[in-house]
């Protein structure tokens, strides 16, 4: 039977998107104080960073969203663009994400984040995410980049010795943490809601990586291009407010073009080892399993960071090369 969504529109093109911007966030971060970064840095990792038992149903929707489905003959997979941080005037989310949920028999996130609590795994963190050697901050950027990071940390009032030790991943993390928690983001994303729904409604969830594959990605950025990272990361703090408030609207709305011009295109110009390493690489890692859905029974929805489905190596774009049917899930016709 039949198990598609009505859709408001299909979508011709996921690459063809000419807008530029500035990469806003390079990687979504949960929440916290500096006095509280090291113990919460884990939640972060249910980042990042971004998807119906159908048969034969319209599913009606009222606006447009980050919510896609892909279709190859009558099996379908649906995929959401999260948003790993919210606030709570964020809620409720858009209806595609509720209706999509509702059909769905299974969930995949990008990583497990049930596990994030383990104690285990909080210490791997720590351990991977700072110099074991003797290896600093102040060592591995050029004099230009520690100066300004010093700076932004002393406008800050953050202390530059409870951070010499951090690698640049764990760096961003810890300035982000601070960032957001001052505009009322709190780790309660998209991801996290619907996590902690499934796991109450009973239903499967699965993950698209392993916690340790996330860890290893984040303690790699930057390396061997610290200065470079690091200089790019603090010109994306400084604009962080209206950087998210722009994201935002492009999320809810499923702006493609605009979603594409804040995240990929500067982060290309920039930053192309961060890209490579934060999106390619990982979205090539998640299409043999996306594809192996569709020769599951039932409906799975794939729920990964919005950046993820956009651009030329997003998951969107790459179904739609290998033939898969991909369209918006919109208001019902």
């Amino acid at each position: 039977m039949d198990k598609r969504l009505s859709v408001r529109r299909s979508m011709d093109s996921v690459t063809a998107m000419p807008r530029r911007g500035r990469a806003r966030v390079q990687i979504q971060t949960r929440v916290g104080v500096m006095t509280r970064a090291k113990a919460t840095l884990h939640r972060m990792l249910c980042t990042s960073a971004a998807t119906l038992t159908l048969f034969a149903v319209s599913v009606p929707v009222n606006a447009e969203s980050s919510v896609w489905q892909a279709s190859k003959g009558d099996e379908t997979v649906f995929l959401g663009g999260t948003i790993h941080l919210l606030r709570a005037q964020d809620y409720p989310l858009p209806e595609a994400y509720a209706a999509a949920y509702d059909a769905s028999d299974r969930l995949f996130f990008e990583i497990d984040q049930s596990q994030m609590a383990d104690m285990g795994v909080q210490a791997r963190m720590m351990q991977r995410l700072t110099y074991q050697d003797e290896r600093t901050l102040q060592s591995v950027l050029d004099d230009e980049t520690y100066a300004a990071l010093a700076a932004y940390a002393e406008n800050a009032g953050l202390p530059m010795a409870m951070m010499q030790k951090f690698k640049p991943g764990m760096l961003l993390t810890t300035l982000s943490l601070i960032e957001f928690q001052s505009r009322g983001f709190t780790p309660q994303g998209v991801d996290a809601y619907y996590s902690t729904r499934a796991m109450g409604d009973g239903k499967t969830r699965g993950a698209l990586e392993t916690i340790d594959e996330q860890i290893d990605m984040l303690a790699g950025m930057g390396e061997g291009y610290e200065s470079e990272f690091v200089a790019y990361s603090l010109r994306d703090l400084e604009t962080i407010g209206e950087a998210m408030d722009e994201m935002l609207v492009a999320w809810r709305s499923g702006d493609l073009e605009a979603l594409e011009s804040q995240f990929i295109k500067p982060m290309l110009e920039e930053a192309p080892e961060l890209y490579e390493s934060m999106l390619v690489e990982r979205n090539n890692n998640w299409m043999p399993q996306i594809e192996a859905m569709f020769d599951e029974p039932g409906t799975e929805f794939v729920l990964v960071g919005a950046a993820h489905l956009v651009g030329e190596h997003g998951v969107l774009a790459m179904l739609s090369d290998r033939g898969y049917e991909v369209s918006r899930v919109g208001a019902a016709d």
